[in-house]
Order: C-alpha cells, then structure tokens, then sequence
C-alpha cells in the first residue's frame, strides 16, 4: 500500500509578506523535489479537509479559537499579525483549518488501514501553537489536533508525537503535559528560540536539548540513549511526527549539522517502532525548514522511508 500524501491549494496561499521563510515557495520545492526523485508516483494524493472548530476544541481554548476567526483579513492584501513573527493574511484562516484537517484525515486514513502512513505537505506548521497562543509562524497545533482526535474519535489508549524540528515543540508540549496517554518527545537546540523545554519534569516529556552544531552522529547516540527505549516501552499504538527539517546543515534558521541521511535514519527507526507496535501507522506532519532545495531533499527521503524503501 502507497503513502497518502495530504495536502490543499490553500496552503500555497497563506503569505505572512514579502521574504517571510515560511513561504508558499517552501510546497513548490517539496513537490519539485518529489517529481524529480521519482517520489511522486509512489504516493496516493488527498485533499485535506478543514477540520471543525470541535476537533480544534480538543487541543485549543474556544476564546482562542474564536481570537483567530476574528482576527482573520476577510479580504485584501493586508496583513494582521498576531505575534512578532506571525502573520494573517486573507488565506491564512482557510489554510491554517486545511492543515490542522490533514493531520485528521492522515490519522483516520491509517486507522482505516487504507495506508499504512501518512505524510501532511501542509503550512501553516503548527507545534508552536499551544492552548490559548499562536507563535513561529503556527496557528493551530496541527499534530496535536490529529493526536487528540485519534485519542477521542478511535479511542486509543498510548499516542506517540515525535517532534525532530531544531526549535522545542513547546505548543504540542503545553497542550498535551501530564496526559498519560500521549508520550511526547521533541529534540532540539538549546538554548534557541522558543526558549524552552530544557527544564522541563513531567512523566510524559522525553525533551532533549541538544547544543548548537550538533553533528548527525550526536543527534543519532542522542535518540538512541533518551528516546527509543521509552518509546519502545511505551508500545504506541499509533506514532505522529512533527517532521522540521530545519536542522538541516544548510538551512540557516538554525545552527544543527544534520544532512538527508540523518533524518532517514530517525525516519526508519520510527518506522520500525512502528511496525513493532501500532501496525506500521505512522502519521507525519510538516514543520519547520526554510532553505528549499534542503528542505525538498529531506522531504523526499522522509516519504521514501515512511514507504519502506531503505
């Protein structure tokens, strides 16, 4: 069984101005990229639905949702912003519901058994977004809504998130903290924006902050020792990843010296958890990654492991 590649036009339209890096631009390489390796015809396309303000509701306070509706640009080329760095434009909203609804319709897809994994090519990214804020760029926790709905709707017990950005999952972490039933784990350079994470204690918080420059071969012995045996303990049923590929060596919003190999080996060994415990269903949604030729690479290997072809 193929891939389910979810996406929506929509997302190519939300612009947050001129020489923003989280761009439409940023969709265009992936897909470039997935045509030139060949990708493309390995992967069943879908079109993400927006998701409904009750399956938001389960990770975001209504007030808050209610502030995005409100603030949204109904028309025009305007911008209202909402943080220092985050921005709406007329089809930020529209996007901003398409992407929190693939990460809905990736986790019914491999629930179903349809695909075995599901890969969201969405923007807005969401693991910046918690309860009641939207900052970097994120409005709405994409990972954490389909977390909730596969917890809510298909009545799972153990959920995974695996958050690999170079910055701290720290929405995805604050909506989630304390609830047994999700293990979340988030590497990421410490200290760096947000600024969070590497202090944090709670049972179901596996954080590690990781010093600038760090190499794949760190990042790897890093996984090894604090992720994969509490993961593997844990038994998910079902694992998300917040797949940001902005600690890529050539992307310059970060200070990692990651490369297209290392995130293929974080991808397998997921995958093989994945196999080992939740029936290969793997559930990924994009993040971060800035320098588009860097990013399109990585995503093309990503999609090539969720498939299975190492």
């Amino acid at each position: 069984m193929s891939l389910a590649f979810i996406s929506h036009d929509t997302c190519k339209e939300h612009e947050m101005g001129d020489y923003h890096p989280e761009c439409p631009a940023r969709l265009h390489a992936i897909k470039d990229r997935m045509i030139a390796s060949g990708m493309e015809m390995l992967v069943t396309h879908y079109d993400a639905p927006q998701a409904s303000i009750e399956q938001l509701a389960r990770v975001h306070d209504r007030d808050y949702i209610r502030k995005i509706f409100d603030t949204a640009p109904a028309t025009g080329p305007g911008l209202a912003w909402v943080d220092g760095d985050t921005a709406m434009n007329s089809r930020t909203l529209p996007a901003a519901l398409h992407s929190a609804g693939a990460a809905i319709l990736g986790v019914d897809l491999v629930m179903s058994g349809k695909h075995p994994t599901a890969f969201c090519c969405v923007r807005p990214p969401g693991h910046h977004a918690g309860r009641d804020s939207a900052a970097g760029f994120c409005f709405f926790n994409n990972v954490a809504v389909g977390a909730a709905h596969a917890l809510e709707h298909h009545r799972l017990n153990r959920v995974a998130i695996v958050d690999f950005d170079v910055h701290h999952g720290n929405g995805t972490e604050d909506i989630f903290i304390d609830d047994p039933r999700v293990l979340f784990c988030s590497s990421f350079q410490h200290p760096f924006y947000p600024g969070t994470g590497a202090d944090t204690v709670a049972p179901n918080i596996i954080n590690l902050p990781l010093p600038r420059l760090t190499s794949g071969a760190d990042f790897r012995a890093a996984v090894e020792r604090a992720w994969l045996p509490r993961l593997d303990a844990f038994a998910p049923e079902l694992i998300l990843v917040s797949a940001g590929f902005d600690g890529h060596a050539e992307d310059d919003m970060a200070h990692f010296n990651l490369r297209e190999p290392d995130y293929a080996w974080i991808t397998r060994e997921l995958h093989k958890l994945a196999g080992r415990h939740a029936q290969e269903r793997i559930v990924s949604c994009l993040e971060g990654g800035y320098t588009l030729s860097a990013l399109g690479r990585c995503v093309s290997t990503h999609v090539d492991e969720l498939i299975g072809h190492a």
